[in-house]
């Protein structure tokens, strides 16, 4: 069966791939955790790695199903057809999301120019550089139709 990516309404994705789970549809949301700040403490939380999207492996007759859960959109597409995610590259995330701590070091790379990601979940993973600030980067992954913020 294929893996498809699926949009989901802001900040519902832990609650839709739960959704899915529960009739029966295999569903993968990628999590990590990041460290929050609130004006009166720091807190670890769990966050979609991919925000807005969950992952389902479904055969593609029954592709209507995920819409009986409530926060599901719609399929993400390429070339006109829902967007099929290759084993491999679910494999990939859920193998480099056991790493704990990832670190990125940016130096001297310049908006337009192209990086390779050297750790972490989306290791091997060619992006063009969107924007550089002084402690992140911001990386368009046009593979996955996605935008990704590296922190140093």
């Amino acid at each position: 069966m294929p893996w498809y990516a699926l949009y989901t309404k802001s900040r519902q994705e832990k609650k839709v791939a739960d959704r899915l789970l529960q009739i029966g549809i295999e569903a993968y949301c990628p999590l990590i955790i990041q460290d929050r700040q609130w004006s009166d403490r720091k807190k670890r939380v769990e966050v979609p790695l991919l925000p807005s999207y969950v992952f389902v492996n479904i055969e593609s007759q029954e592709r209507e199903l995920v819409f009986q859960v409530s926060g599901v959109v719609r399929f993400l597409y390429w070339l006109g057809q829902p967007a099929i995610i290759k084993d491999y590259e679910i494999e990939m995330i859920q193998k480099r999301l056991k790493d704990k701590i990832t670190s990125y070091e940016i130096v001297g790379i310049q908006p337009g120019s192209l990086y390779e990601i050297t750790s972490g979940p989306f290791i091997g993973q060619k992006g063009i550089v969107d924007k550089v600030d002084k402690n992140q980067i911001t990386l368009v992954l046009e593979q996955l139709g996605v935008k990704i913020i590296l922190h140093k």
